[in-house]
């Protein structure tokens, strides 16, 4: 195997089957219903992460402004650094941070906005609340709270974020500037998310998630030589674009024919995660076309834990973690409704701690 090759050697979430990679493992595995009764917003069940309250996980102090996507963000890194990355660092300057989100705290932009709008004056706001509006808000405060210095990078695309997230975090380490680099997304459930997907999406597009799936990346020989054996290597990651939705197919066709093109053949692939909603008959299509007809066994988490939005491609990713496979490629799968798709083959994952 390439040296070079980039591998994921940790992973972490925390998911509505609650803290930790072993609950979300053990959860999708039996097959369990991870929502709960409402109301959210106009939708009457989501997955909401189990009795997570930002003070109480992470303690008191400095968290009375934080919100819930960053509190999310910062336990749930906290938990594969302590699992995998030993502090303190080695050289902090050489540890990344790539994170995905929608547009960050959807509740806090407009509860800001709300108080700018409806206050005595315009400015009379609070101004510790202003940073939870700003889009990279959990990834900065991730690093801010464990010391990491290298590269901190927000993503978003929909759908898609978390590969966008998985090919972003590949260039960094092709550049040389990281040994390690964490990578993720997060989501929030609130009542704002819940009305705009409402309105995108209509009743079709729920239940809805949250959680927030974060990665340790490294270089191979990197993670060899600090004791790590790999649980997946990245063979590729690549996207595509679509004009009307019913060539959304077509679209992620080309696209997983392109990355078996450099990462093997269709019957190197043992194990599938689409992303399901929507465009699902067209994913189901087009992943049949690409394979040559062969239906390799599915993990799907959406229907067990709700559409997580910006961190549904993450939690595809753990879920083919969770899962295990002994050899040959897992294939993730994405469609966006803005007109794009992802998909990336990951050779040899293993089991997560």
């Amino acid at each position: 195997m390439d040296l070079d090759a980039l591998v994921i050697s940790g992973w972490s979430v925390v998911s509505p089957y609650g803290m930790g990679a072993g609950p979300f493992r053990d959860g999708l595995r039996a097959g369990r219903d991870g929502t709960s009764a409402g109301p959210y917003g106009p939708f009457e069940r989501a997955g909401v992460v189990p009795d997570f309250d930002v003070a109480r996980v992470l303690g008191r102090k400095g968290t009375r402004s934080m919100d819930r996507v960053t509190g999310l963000t910062v336990a749930t890194v906290g938990r594969l650094l302590d699992a995998y990355l030993p502090r303190p660092f080695e050289d902090a300057e050489r540890v990344g941070l790539v994170l995905g989100t929608g547009s960050g705290s959807v509740q806090s932009i407009m509860d800001f906005t709300r108080d700018a709008l409806t206050g005595e004056r315009p400015y009379h706001v609070d101004p510790a609340r202003f940073p939870n509006t700003v889009m990279n808000r959990a990834a900065g405060q991730s690093a801010i709270w464990y010391g990491l210095k290298g590269p901190n990078t927000t993503v978003a695309g929909g759908a898609l974020t978390g590969l966008l997230a998985l090919s972003y975090t590949a260039r960094l380490h092709r550049g040389g500037g990281c040994d390690a680099i964490l990578c993720g997304a997060a989501e929030e459930i609130s009542e704002q998310r819940a009305r705009l997907e409402w309105h995108a999406n209509g009743p079709g597009g729920g239940p809805l998630g949250e959680g927030c799936a974060m990665f340790l990346t490294e270089r191979l020989d990197t993670a060899r030589r600090n004791g790590r054996a790999p649980l997946a290597v990245v063979r590729a990651v690549r996207f595509g674009a679509f004009g009307a939705p019913a060539s959304a197919g077509e679209a992620l066709r080309r696209c997983v024919e392109d990355a078996l093109k450099d990462a093997g053949a269709p019957d190197d692939v043992r194990l599938v995660a689409p992303a399901g909603g929507p465009f699902s008959d067209h994913e189901s299509a087009a992943i049949g076309a690409a394979l040559g007809g062969r239906r390799p066994p599915e993990v799907r988490g959406r229907p067990l834990i709700g559409d997580t939005s910006a961190a549904s491609a993450a939690f595809q990713l753990a879920a083919v973690l969770a899962a295990g496979m002994d050899d040959g490629l897992a294939l993730v799968t994405s469609i966006d409704r803005e007109g794009t798709v992802g998909c990336a083959l990951l050779g040899q994952p293993g089991a997560g701690t």
